[in-house]
């Protein structure tokens, strides 16, 4: 009669991995989980807190769990929803091909960012984890989408570039951008950088332009005085360059203009005091004390057909002037002398 082994009995039992795949059938339901016999020596428990629908599980009920390790008293713990997870990630990412648009969490970034996909292993090698340099520790446990560049089922592992989508989609951002764009377009956009001439401002992934002089009606040493960078604001398209791939904004022209309201309030016929700021062949402009500008027609200072206007006003000089007409949405005014 053989001597009776207990250590080669042992090596039978299988050994069991943290994140395998393991099927087996619940043994014992107690009120705080299961006890979920996997064929081995040991079995493993299953949380309640782990199941959807706790009160349908029976004594009997076969699924795979995924091993999450062991417990203080040695038993096996295990995870039917993960292994779900995990069986759902297969299936997944058996269907990728080359090209692929696809979904993953990183868990580490040894020479490239690494994640997991059920069985399969996902590659983004350093060179391809962005189109412009980024830190790959903190993309670690956030959700990235990349393309698929190689696959290799037979040992389940997939490389992909997060690069080659971020192209892709720019391409087609920059395609849709300027089959849509147009002047007078609202859009909206966000600051991107602030110069001291003006900022650029990005609206649908292309870099767009506005000026300094088209950020408001006031004069303005920064652009920061009235934009902020990382900020989102409506703008106005007011040129489009689609041979050299330029688009201006404005601002300014949705917002209301101050010197419609101030010509507004300007009555017909009531005398002003103004200035002359400008000398013209047919006439000057006056610059009220309000700021609105208009025109001091020749006709309207004499009859004489051969008359200049430099025999009646000088620049700088201060002149009172009578308002004949005004034009707000045009911004024209019209001075008799």
């Amino acid at each position: 009669m053989s001597e009776f082994n207990l250590e080669a009995i042992e090596k039978t039992f299988t050994s069991y991995k943290k994140g395998e795949l393991q099927s087996g059938v619940v043994v014992f339901k107690r009120e705080d989980g299961v006890i979920f016999n996997i064929g081995g020596k040991k079995d493993a428990f299953i949380d309640k807190s782990d199941f959807d629908n706790f009160d349908d599980i029976k004594i009997g009920d076969r699924f795979k769990v995924m091993v999450l390790g062991t417990n203080e008293e040695g038993m096996i713990i295990a995870s039917k929803s993960q292994a779900d997870i995990a069986i759902v990630g297969t299936q997944n990412a058996q269907k990728l091909k080359l090209g692929s648009k696809f979904s993953f969490v990183p868990i580490g970034n040894d020479y490239g960012l690494k994640g997991k996909m059920g069985d399969y292993e996902i590659f983004v090698p350093r060179e391809e984890i962005g189109e412009h340099r980024v830190d790959a520790k903190k993309l670690i446990g956030k959700q990235c989408e990349a393309v698929v560049t190689e696959i290799d089922k037979e040992n389940k592992k997939i490389v992909a570039s997060i690069k080659l989508l971020q192209q892709q989609t720019r391409l087609a951002n920059e395609e849709l951008f300027w089959k849509s764009i147009f002047i007078n377009k609202i859009v909206k956009g966000t600051v991107k950088k602030i110069m001291p001439y003006g900022a650029f401002v990005e609206v649908g992934g292309v870099d767009c332009f506005i000026h300094i002089s088209d950020l408001s009606f006031d004069k303005i040493q920064n652009p920061s005085e009235v934009i902020k960078e990382g900020e989102e604001y409506s703008f106005k398209v007011i040129e489009v360059d689609r041979e050299n791939k330029k688009v201006k904004l404005g601002l300014k022209q949705i917002l209301p203009d101050p010197m419609i309201d101030k010509i507004k309030q300007l009555k017909i016929g009531e005398v002003y005091e103004g200035e002359v700021i400008k000398i013209l062949a047919f006439g000057a402009i006056i610059k009220l004390g309000n700021g609105v500008t208009g025109l001091l027609h020749i006709s309207n200072v004499t009859e004489r057909s051969d008359a200049n206007i430099y025999e009646f006003v000088k620049l700088g000089q201060k002149v009172n002037v009578q308002v004949l007409s005004t034009q707000p949405e045009e911004k024209r005014v019209s001075f008799g002398l």
